[in-house]
């Protein structure tokens, strides 16, 4: 496949290599079940697409647009989303595997999180106005400076954010989030 525009299309396992992203656009395209990991999608741009069940651990994302994208199922093992093409960004992510990736300083306002593992995740910088957290592992995140203003963690776990070093007015917490927001200050939830 030579780089240019892919509108409507469904491409599943192997049908795509890894070096066949880069410098392409996809338009409203399914990505199912492939293995791309360390695949190069410099420069690529994923307009109103769905990853269900993909493995992008580890991609190169530089200069890659995520406009309108869903990731359903995916592995997406220290993919460094703070690389790529900020224009019109705007993801989602299911069931996702995201430990070690990065997200340091993007705008992604009202961006959910539904069952992902964010273990060790960099959201440093990071403007999560409105985003949500639904039964996600946030153990080990790092949040400095992070704007988590009316964010929605009360289904969130295992995280540690401190509010003297984050934006959190109107954020939601349960009861048993407290730990993770005291943890700082040497205070004992129990």
């Amino acid at each position: 496949m030579s780089e240019g525009l892919h509108q409507d299309r469904s491409f599943t396992g192997g049908e795509l290599r890894h070096d066949e992203f880069a410098g392409s656009e996809f338009e409203n395209c399914i990505f199912r079940s492939g293995q791309w990991m360390s695949a190069d999608l410099a420069g690529a741009r994923f307009s109103d697409c769905t990853f269900e069940q993909c493995d992008l651990s580890n991609a190169v994302v530089r200069g890659t647009g995520f406009r309108t994208v869903v990731f359903k199922g995916c592995k997406l093992l220290g993919v460094p989303f703070d690389q790529c093409n900020t224009f019109l960004l705007a993801m989602r992510f299911e069931h996702c595997r995201m430990d070690f990736a990065s997200f340091r300083s993007l705008a992604l306002k009202g961006a959910r999180f539904a069952s992902c593992s964010l273990v060790e995740a960099d959201f440093s910088g990071t403007d999560l106005r409105k985003a949500s957290f639904d039964d996600s592992d946030l153990a080990g995140a790092v949040f400095d400076e992070t704007v988590l203003e009316e964010a929605d963690l009360r289904a969130a776990r295992d995280f540690i954010i401190d509010p003297d070093r984050n934006r959190i007015k109107g954020a939601r917490f349960a009861l048993d989030g407290l730990p993770g927001l005291l943890m700082r200050h040497g205070i004992s939830v129990e």
